[in-house]
């Protein structure tokens, strides 16, 4: 099998994103107390330390193994359909998938800290699989 440019791109972003979301989440866990929160943005955007044990948006809480699972079965798809997905997305959903994977299986829960008060808290990892998704959908959809 030939490595492409695209794979080195992939790696690449993936990696990257990887790092800075586990540097973000170490910042957090040793700079504040769960449930601490900071002002960033007034009224608009919080520091807020949140120990995760779900999935998006809170659901599944205590679920650990099971979505630790879920994402090895995830990782799985998207390196089935490798070759047919854009390297972008799937660098976003890789990226995405292992960070939080880590969160579960060194702490059991996932660090969430990004905190606009209308939506739930999310992190970086968090941020690579929405960005992802949405990109998956519109390449598509635009086939």
């Amino acid at each position: 099998m030939k490595i492409k440019k695209h794979d080195y791109l992939f790696i690449f972003i993936a990696l990257a994103l990887i790092v800075l979301d586990q540097i973000t989440k170490v910042m957090i866990r040793n700079f504040m107390v769960k449930g601490e929160s900071f002002t960033l943005i007034k009224n608009i955007l919080y520091l807020t330390y949140v120990q995760n044990t779900g999935a998006a948006f809170g659901i599944l809480q205590n679920t650990v193994i099971l979505l630790m699972w879920f994402s090895v079965i995830a990782l799985g798809f998207i390196f089935y359909f490798y070759d047919r997905m854009h390297f972008v997305p799937r660098a976003l959903l890789t990226a995405g998938i292992v960070g939080n994977l880590i969160d579960r299986i060194f702490l059991k829960y996932v660090t969430d800290f990004i905190d606009f008060r209308f939506w739930p808290a999310f992190n970086v990892a968090d941020s690579c699989l929405s960005i992802g998704v949405i990109l998956l959908l519109v390449y598509i959809f635009k086939k």
